[in-house]
């Protein structure tokens, strides 16, 4: 049953899960519910990565080449898929953090946070 503040979580967009996603992995291997767990810990509980969209996003990142996927087991002794970031992920996460900055920096300025002038 959803909570009312599930409500007011941001919702995230699909560029934005693949650079979380990556920034997760680069702390080392991670299986799906724990990437969705860190994101959501990391931001403070305002992101929420449900399953149904979290999956298709590391199936195209290990498409893309940015991750790699490996069978394991994960800390309550089931099998799972852990994924570990690439070099190429590495790039392109570096490369994607750089224009999210830049977009937050912008955005931040428009909305009056940052540099204002009265």
């Amino acid at each position: 049953m959803p909570r009312d503040d599930d409500k007011e979580r941001l919702a995230i967009l699909q560029g934005t899960l693949d650079v979380l996603i990556l920034r997760t992995l680069i702390f080392g291997p991670q299986h799906g519910q724990g990437i969705a767990r860190a994101i959501q810990t990391t931001s403070n509980d305002e992101l929420l990565v449900e399953h149904g969209a979290l999956y298709p996003a590391v199936q195209r990142l290990e498409g893309r080449g940015w991750i790699e996927a490996a069978w394991g087991t994960s800390d309550n002794n089931r099998r799972a898929r852990f994924y570990t970031l690439t070099r190429s992920g590495r790039t392109h996460l570096t490369r994607e953090s750089n224009r999210w900055m830049r977009l937050a920096t912008a955005m931040a300025r428009v909305l009056g946070h940052e540099g204002h002038k009265g």
